[in-house]
């Protein structure tokens, strides 16, 4: 999943535990996700789980995600500004990557690769790449028997 460097710190320094979407990613309770931070930063920075996934008008989803979307109210409204609905994805279980894994490198081991926009599935030895060699091979053995669990995430 892609992210915006701010608010990849703002999950990592536990600040923020709610990614708000505009339109609702194929992610459910229990997934892994990875984080993409976008530019400048261009890498693979750490994962989280799914805990709870919400859709809801835009106006009753506020108050469920204040205090832990890292929004100001001004900053949510100009984010769904001409949407009727939105999205809150609840994360667990956050952890940054030792050493990033960064676009160059994904390039180097997928020729062609391109940061997804919204979301990616990953198969095992794609997820085994961004997570084993940063010391998370836990990660690809709770995915491994269902790959299509593990999804990357970029804003």
């Amino acid at each position: 999943m892609p992210i915006k460097p701010k608010y990849a710190e703002m999950l990592f320094e536990g600040v923020k535990s709610v990614e708000l979407r505009r339109i609702r990613p194929r992610v459910d309770q229990g997934d892994i996700v990875l984080l993409y931070v976008s530019s400048p930063t261009k890498a693979v920075v750490g994962a989280f789980e799914v805990e709870n996934v919400i859709e809801r008008p835009v106006e009753d989803l506020w108050p469920l995600v204040e205090g832990a979307a890292g929004l100001s109210r001004t900053e949510f409204n100009v984010y769904f500004n001409g949407a009727s609905r939105g999205v809150a994805i609840f994360l667990s279980r956050i952890v940054r990557f030792y050493r990033p894994v960064f676009l160059t490198e994904l390039q180097a081991h997928w020729p062609g690769f391109r940061p997804p926009q919204s979301y990616q599935y990953l198969e095992t030895p794609q997820l085994e790449i961004a997570c084993i060699s940063r010391g998370l091979s836990r990660l690809v053995s709770q995915t491994s028997s269902e790959p299509a669990s593990a999804k990357s995430r970029q804003e």
